[in-house]
């Protein structure tokens, strides 16, 4: 099992060598171009994703061409259309590779069995769906009645590698500004 997904087993819980080696098989690697989609809108996800390295963006594109970002998955974290997993019905998200991307995949049925099964993976499962909840909530309410340097600012503190790694084009889109108006107040920071 790769190094960073068995540290981040161990973060929720003692994990011991013999359920390393259960539970490795289930998770396969794969590396991905920069731009590359892991799923288009329409499609159904069949996979959970664990970032390796580079970066996932799930977001949607209104009738007008405006894209809004709404989760970005760095080295360590989970990432997947967890509507679409869950329902198995078709995604209204895009996944997306920002940059060229190595994750390790789990297969959805795999993925559910071992939620059933493994008390380390309901952990899991409980931790990613905790965590995304207090993220998008935090993010919901502090963005609520906030000015757009405001909206960086809560970037900066926050979420700070993604101001440095990711065009301006999907940070406005994750902030909910326009590209300029982020360079223009990137330049006054």
């Amino acid at each position: 099992m790769h190094p960073l997904l068995r540290e981040y087993f161990q973060r929720l819980s003692p994990v011991a060598d013999q359920d390393i080696e259960y539970l490795s098989p289930y998770f396969t690697e794969k590396t991905y171009k920069k731009n590359e989609f892991l799923l288009r809108e329409g499609e159904i996800c069949k996979y959970n994703y664990f970032v390796i390295s580079g970066c996932l963006r799930l977001f949607t594109t209104n009738k007008e061409g405006v894209e809004n970002t709404r989760y970005l998955a760095f080295e360590g974290k989970f990432g997947t259309s967890f509507t679409s997993l869950i329902s198995e019905k078709p995604a209204f998200e895009n996944i997306q590779c920002l940059e060229k991307t190595t994750v390790l995949r789990i297969f959805r049925d795999d993925f559910y069995h071992l939620v059933e099964t493994e008390p380390l993976i309901n952990k899991v499962y409980r931790n990613i769906l905790e965590s995304a909840y207090i993220t998008t909530q935090k993010r919901i309410y502090d963005f609520q009645g906030a000015d757009s340097l405001e909206r960086v600012q809560w970037l900066l503190e926050h979420q700070p590698k993604i101001l440095s790694r990711l065009s301006n084009k999907v940070v406005a889109s994750y902030l909910g500004i326009t590209p300029y108006t982020l360079s223009r107040l990137k330049a006054k920071l």
